[in-house]
């Protein structure tokens, strides 16, 4: 569960809400597994300063970041550790396949590095970042691709993409926020549409920031 609010006091405002509920509904919140994160302004870390908040008379605890639906976010609205999170799964899928799948045909190879190192998971949601994190992320995707394929490590990555016809990792990452963006602005919901039509990103992704308590 999540609630985003624009102030503390509005936060707290919620927080009593949630209580009243679950006290008439005899439920009872995990405060242990409950956190919250303030946001900082224009990509600035959050307040140190800021009022403690509590659940149920126990004070909450302040986090940096968090993990929601298995995308970080931070607290800066930095998607660095995000993209470090997908570089380290990327790594891992990519050994296990070239391990399991080595004397297998170009063809098949093709098509797993397609089905297992491509979907790059809230990838589309990538907006502020450093070049570094993206470089690293870039080099990571062509030389798991290398490794599945058995190629020399320095071979020009263009051409091994082109060849097998598998998509580079920018043209991956612009395909699928691409479609992202389709889809939403397909809705019929009026504030994705707002959202979509407002929201500029380099790859043409839409951000939406949660917040956690």
């Amino acid at each position: 569960m999540v609630l985003l609010a624009p102030s503390i006091s509005a936060l707290r405002k919620l927080i009593g809400v949630c209580e009243d509920y679950a006290a008439s509904h005899r439920l009872m919140y995990n405060v242990k597994k409950t956190e919250y994160m303030v946001f900082g302004v224009a990509g600035k870390k959050s307040p140190n300063n800021v009022l403690p908040i509590s659940l149920n008379g126990i004070l909450l605890k302040k986090v940096t970041h968090f993990k929601y639906l298995g995308h970080y976010i931070a607290d800066d609205l930095k998607d660095n550790m995000d993209i470090e999170r997908e570089r380290r799964a990327l790594t891992v899928k990519a050994n296990m396949l070239a391990r399991r799948f080595a004397r297998c045909t170009v063809e098949v190879k093709v098509t797993i590095f397609w089905a297992y190192c491509t979907p790059l998971y809230a990838g589309v949601l990538w907006a502020s970042y450093t070049q570094v994190s993206l470089r690293a992320m870039r080099s990571q995707y062509n030389n798991d691709f290398r490794t599945l394929m058995r190629l020399p490590r320095f071979c020009s990555a263009s051409a091994m993409f082109a060849e097998a016809r598998v998509d580079s990792f920018m043209a991956v990452l612009r395909k699928r926020s691409a479609s992202m963006l389709n889809r939403i602005r397909g809705s019929g919901n009026s504030l994705l549409k707002t959202i979509a039509t407002v929201i500029p990103c380099e790859f043409g992704a839409v951000v939406v920031a949660s917040a956690t308590w």
